[in-house]
């Protein structure tokens, strides 16, 4: 039995697997003289070993023959495959050690072992195209609070396109996200690539805050951490002492970490300090990721919600209309991330109080005290939708009723609401709480997002600065009752995570809120 037949044989038994496994090491390399170039036909049992409908259908479109008998088309796939590093992804997972090792026998080839490289090498390239257009994992498979649709590419076109117009480095470029962060996240991958290898140590300190111009020995290691990541541009005091030259370094890593930038080595900034080169290379690895789960282009307007950075951003044809201060869900109640349509504005929207709400906090206050959801403005309402007087409220049944807040300045969800299609019941609104818009940390709220200055939002989204200008949007409040105005001109919402980019040449970095980057990247790499 010649090779060729074995050959045969080994894939039709990998055929028959649940799955296709194919160990590339078991196809050997040939001393044969055939020409580079020739088109040869394909059995289809070796395309059907593979069980990928992408590629099937693209060999059949193609008379089942080879298509890589262009050295430069070959050469092309093997270096973005072999660079991809610096997309964010891992070359060993395109077995790209193995295609390089063919790719320099491929004049020695036989026939088969011509078909057999070709077959690797799709497979591979499609694998990579998928991963760069698509991620490598599906968020809906990880996360219970992420609703993004994966659009799945047309391997086939893709392939084809590329062929018969012999523009295979524009087909790859095609397949990239376009989202502008996703630009800049590449830009910080080459930016934090440049930095040499983190010797530096860990800054340990007591309990208690450093201010400027102390002596503390964690100085030294501050100091060399702020070296190390070129906030701080002199080492020519090293020592204990903090000194201003420190204090100003320390404000630019601050603000380059979304920390308030008082010069104070508090907590927060000790834990920031104490990433290393290496953990914040993967944070940015893992965010490229999240933004491949969403590679279709961005609407013409549109409102960007970033979760960790707790900002709001209006952008009108590509430019920046208005940015807000916004408060997220905590850690047990993450906001969601979602895309979706603004649908309606809600003035004076009234407040149903939400089943963990009411379990945790307001029935228990409410058989201590019968009064004590009156004087919030809360109403008890039966199942015939009457008020009923909290005296008579049966509290053996708690669940029965509805309790409904009315509409005012102190209403949990404030003067305004805007609302958006989506499963977990989640809106934009204003608060009763405005004071948290001064806090650093936002996460505090139930899974809503809460707006800073929301009635300026609500107007830009009405669009019509004649008919609600700011003086007739403050007499629809001033009158608390409840108004329903629908959105007519189309703003796109994503509310999306990321925790990492660059700006002006500098690496940026937010408070991973809810803990997501360190596992994403272990399971990118696994």
């Amino acid at each position: 039995m010649n090779r060729y037949c074995l050959f045969v044989v080994l894939l039709a038994l990998l055929s028959c697997k649940k799955e296709s496994i194919l160990d590339l090491d078991t196809f050997k390399i040939s001393n044969s003289n055939d020409k580079e170039g020739e088109v040869i036909e394909i059995d289809t049992t070796l395309i059907s070993a593979f069980r990928n409908k992408s590629i099937s259908d693209f060999y059949s479109s193609r008379d089942n023959q080879t298509v890589w008998q262009s050295e430069k088309n070959r050469k092309i796939i093997l270096e973005r495959i072999k660079n991809c590093e610096s997309e964010g992804l891992n070359p060993s997972d395109y077995s790209i050690s193995k295609l390089l090792e063919l790719e320099k026998k491929f004049t020695e080839f036989e026939e088969s072992e011509q078909v057999n490289y070709d077959l690797l090498l799709t497979y591979n390239f499609q694998k990579y195209l998928n991963h760069l257009h698509s991620g490598k994992l599906d968020p809906k498979k990880l996360y219970t609070n992420w609703d993004l649709s994966i659009e799945k590419l047309d391997i086939k076109t893709v392939l084809n396109d590329a062929l018969e117009k012999d523009s295979l480095a524009g087909e790859i470029q095609k397949c990239q996200p376009k989202a502008l962060t996703y630009g800049k996240l590449i830009k910080a991958l080459s930016l934090i690539n440049e930095f040499p290898e983190d010797k530096t140590k860990p800054v340990v300190t007591s309990d208690e805050k450093i201010e400027p111009k102390t002596t503390n020995p964690a100085i030294v290691a501050v100091k060399k951490k702020l070296l190390y990541w070129k906030d701080l541009e002199s080492n020519d005091s090293i020592t204990s002492y903090y000194d201003s030259e420190t204090v100003e370094a320390l404000k630019k890593f601050q603000t380059r970490h979304g920390l308030i930038s008082d010069g104070v080595i508090g907590k927060s900034t000790v834990t920031a300090l104490n990433f290393t080169k290496d953990e914040r290379k993967h944070q940015i690895i893992a965010n490229l990721e999240r933004w491949r789960w969403y590679s279709k282009p961005f609407a013409p307007n549109y409102v960007l919600i970033n979760i960790p950075n707790y900002s709001l951003t209006v952008v009108e044809n590509q430019n920046t209309t208005m940015s807000k201060r916004i408060v997220v869900g905590k850690s047990k109640r993450k906001t969601p991330v979602l895309t979706s349509v603004l649908q309606t504005v809600v003035f004076n929207p009234t407040w149903t109080v939400p089943p963990t709400i009411l379990k945790e906090d307001l029935i228990p206050e409410l058989i201590q005290n019968r009064n004590a959801l009156k004087n919030k403005g809360i109403g008890i309402y039966d199942s015939k939708n009457n008020e009923i007087d909290p005296v008579k409220w049966d509290s053996s049944r708690p669940r029965g009723y509805r309790y409904v807040q009315k509409p005012g300045y102190y209403n949990a969800l404030g003067v305004v609401k805007i609302n958006f299609p989506n499963r977990y019941s989640v809106y934009l609104h204003d608060t009763n709480h405005r004071n948290l818009f001064e806090r650093n940390d936002r996460s505090l709220s139930s899974g809503c997002v809460r707006i800073e200055k929301p009635l300026e939002f609500a107007q830009l989204l009405l669009d019509n600065p004649k008919k609600y200008s700011a003086e007739k949007i403050d007499s629809i409040v001033a009158t608390k009752e409840t108004l329903f105005l629908g959105i007519k001109k189309r703003y796109a919402i994503y509310q999306w995570y990321w925790t990492a980019w660059c700006e002006d040449g500098k690496l940026i970095f937010r408070n991973d809120i809810y803990n997501l980057d360190a596992g994403l990247y272990a399971q990118l790499r696994n």
